[in-house]
């Protein structure tokens, strides 16, 4: 079968690899029908976090089941799904109070090998999503819309709930890549009345505006801050922070009114003085991993099949599996907002 695999920073390769078979009671092998690059993957591919050379890449992905293990009741072979990034157990502590992406029975905290033919996915019972029906039930734009599932859509809706969005409210997104454009669907979703998004760039700007934000900002630093308060005459009710640089969390916490949440899933890649600055004016600094099952079941998956938002609207380019590097070079350099792989 074949798989992406990490070569060095700025190239990816797509190699064959033995088919992946059963080796715990809670696995499953899943052959992948559609896959994605994410923005995170480009943190390593631009060599600004290290990983090892020759390593399977991807954490995105919808498919068919193809086998389960013994312990496997909730999905069987044929069954359609989405495979979260995140492996929880369901039983835990943090599964249980709905964080599965801090799963404390996890082997590793996300999972890889996504952008291939086939994947062993583990602790499958709980975390899989099954999707009512087949592949060929539904149109090309919702099968995109099911693939942002996987991470991205769950992901912005994180940091919408982590900063406590509430009906009526004033929010600030930081960050106009995939996530940060999901997080304003997801605060639309949640009753926000007004969404202010953070952007540069005219495309992801148009797409804010399809999803719900009603203001663009396109300055940055102590100018975006000027602006936000002004707007609002004060700071927002809540603040997402999709990035995760130290200036856009800086940026973030400042954007905030006194008492407001600062909603953070990007993820940190810089030391900033995020500890310090809160203090002062009450506002509140939590997120992290997305509970992505949780969120499928219980609000997107739903939200989807009744075609109330469409978060595959970020896949603005396309790519079959051996075209990958092409895939990454076009995130990499702004050309797509999210690329999508079409596994054959």
């Amino acid at each position: 079968m074949k798989t992406v695999v990490f070569e060095a920073p700025g190239h990816v390769a797509v190699k064959e690899f033995e088919k992946p078979t059963i080796e715990q009671p809670n696995d499953a092998v899943i052959k992948i029908i559609r896959a994605c690059v994410c923005g995170s993957d480009l943190w390593w591919f631009r060599g600004l976090s290290k990983r090892e050379s020759g390593s399977v890449v991807g954490h995105e992905a919808i498919g068919i089941v193809e086998s389960v293990g013994a312990a496997v009741t909730h999905v069987a072979p044929g069954d359609f799904v989405i495979l979260p990034f995140t492996h929880g157990c369901g039983h835990c502590a943090a599964c249980r109070a709905g964080f599965e992406g801090n799963c404390l029975n996890a082997k590793e905290q996300g999972s890889s090998g996504f952008q291939g033919e086939y994947v062993r996915f583990t602790e499958a019972d709980w975390s899989l999503v099954k999707i009512p029906g087949q592949p060929e039930d539904y149109t090309d734009a919702q099968l995109n819309d099911l693939l942002a599932l996987s991470d991205v859509m769950a992901t912005g809706y994180h940091a919408a709930a982590s900063a406590e969005v509430k009906p009526g409210d004033t929010v600030v997104v930081m960050g106009d890549g995939a996530v940060g454009l999901c997080g304003v669907i997801a605060a639309k979703l949640m009753g926000a009345t007004r969404i202010i998004a953070m952007s540069r760039h005219a495309d992801r700007q148009a797409l804010a505006k399809a999803f719900g934000a009603t203001d663009i900002i396109a300055e940055r630093g102590d100018e975006a801050i000027a602006k936000v308060v002004e707007m609002t005459d004060g700071g927002a009710d809540a603040v997402l922070e999709c990035v995760g640089t130290a200036l856009s969390v800086d940026t973030a916490i400042k954007c905030a009114r006194p008492g407001a949440v600062v909603g953070r899933v990007g993820v940190p890649q810089e030391a900033t003085d995020a500890n310090a600055t809160p203090f002062w004016t009450n506002v509140g600094l939590r997120g992290g991993i997305a509970s992505v099952t949780t969120y499928d079941r219980h609000v997107l998956l739903d939200a989807v099949l009744k075609g109330d938002i469409h978060p595959g609207w970020v896949f603005t380019k396309r790519f079959k599996l051996d075209d990958a590097q092409k895939a990454y070079e076009a995130m990499d350099q702004r050309e797509a907002i999210k690329s999508l792989l079409i596994i054959e």
